[in-house]
């Protein structure tokens, strides 16, 4: 089972590091960064501090790639048949605890922006839509707590195949 994460326009390095953290302790193919999400490397090709000390070196052992665009990546995996799972509280998101029908699925995982959350033109075209069903006074979590949850509810049910790449894990080319 492949499990790609998209951030759609994720704006805090911190919630990168922390997501590539997690992404690492939870076997994820690839981390697709989009939009204004920032990259482990900057646009002088040096490693950002800020996300390496939240990463503890996951941004090393995680393959990861940046799209200009989160569209553009979402369309790519749609075309290679990987079904596209947003996280985002609307009127047609279903309970996280469904996201099990996927088990035996290549998907991706998409979220978004701290403040507007996912994009309207990706959850338009996107599979479907789950939700973290929010139980007190709050109506959200921080994107990188939201992460761990939805990743911990999907690989419950899933062993998946953790192969480090043993060839440098730098970013893939921009597109």
């Amino acid at each position: 089972m492949t499990i790609i994460v998209i951030l759609d326009n994720i704006r805090s390095a911190h919630n990168v590091g922390s997501i590539f953290r997690t992404a690492d302790a939870f076997g994820i193919t690839e981390i697709y960064l989009c939009g204004t999400s920032p990259t482990p490397i900057d646009k002088f090709n040096r490693p950002r501090k800020d996300i390496a000390k939240v990463s503890l070196g996951a941004e090393k052992t995680v393959p990861w790639r940046y799209f200009s665009s989160s569209l553009r990546a979402v369309n790519s995996l749609k075309k290679k048949g990987i079904k596209i799972l947003s996280i985002e509280q609307n009127e047609n998101s279903a309970d996280i605890s469904d996201i099990q029908l996927y088990q035996n699925t290549d998907i991706a995982l998409v979220f978004g922006n701290e403040i507007d959350g996912v994009s309207s033109k990706i959850l338009r075209v996107s599979d479907k839509v789950f939700e973290i069903p929010m139980r007190g006074k709050k109506e959200s979590l921080n994107v990188s707590v939201a992460f761990g949850i939805v990743v911990s509810q999907i690989t419950q049910y899933v062993k998946l195949s953790y192969k480090v790449n043993k060839l440098t894990c730098k970013n893939k080319s921009q597109i």
